[in-house]
């Protein structure tokens, strides 16, 4: 008899803290790996942890999670039925006075950490992956892509799996004024909504 995909989610979690793949976990607090059922139908991605996951080691608890946790509950979700990760697992930051800043990740760093966002696919299977802003996207995609192009449709990722690119949840907080986070955030709502749609048409009939 196999590993369950629960024990295996738990033995990749317990690996992954080791990780020293890539030259990010020197300055890391810890891994921050992906956490949600193992038997969930529905993936969400993200870029990579931010301040307070690194020192929570958890992933989308910090404010760009909160506005994805309100959207979830607008658009109908549980988030306790997705199963959400980063397609980098290490908090990538430069260190301004006290304060630690967001750094994107290269694509040596992105390509080190594509081995664990695999073995979480093999491990839960999904049938529906919502990319959450252009690198993920891109990760997913195999090659860059632009939200303009290929947010609200259908997509076919890079593995053939069916999935949905929207916002970032960050993107909601870094608008300038109230009215065009409202917006913003009223946006990834909507998207959101599509993507449970479209995720429903295809795991109605997969058990």
């Amino acid at each position: 008899m196999g590993i369950s995909p629960k024990d295996e989610l738990a033995q990749l979690a317990e690996e992954a803290a080791r990780c020293v793949r890539c030259p990010l976990y020197r300055d890391a607090t810890q891994v921050v790996f992906g956490e949600g059922p193992a038997g969930a139908k529905i993936m969400m991605i993200g870029e990579q942890p931010g301040d307070q996951e690194d020192r929570a080691g958890r992933p989308f608890v910090g404010a760009a999670g909160r506005v994805l946790d309100q959207a979830l509950n607008e658009a109908g979700l549980q988030r306790s039925a997705i199963y959400i990760t980063n397609a980098v697992k290490h908090f990538k930051h430069e260190v301004r006075g006290k304060r630690r800043l967001h750094k994107h990740p290269n694509r040596y760093e992105i390509g080190q950490c594509r081995w664990w966002l695999e073995r979480e696919f093999a491990a839960i299977d999904p049938v529906f992956i919502v990319a959450l802003g252009a690198i993920a996207a891109s990760v997913l995609m195999g090659r860059p892509i632009t939200l303009a192009n290929a947010r609200g449709r259908l997509l076919r990722w890079r593995d053939g799996r069916a999935g949905f690119a929207t916002i970032h949840p960050s993107a909601v907080l870094r608008m300038p004024d109230d009215l065009s986070r409202a917006r913003a955030f009223e946006s990834l709502s909507k998207d959101l909504r599509r993507a449970l749609s479209l995720a429903k048409s295809l795991t109605s009939g997969s058990g």
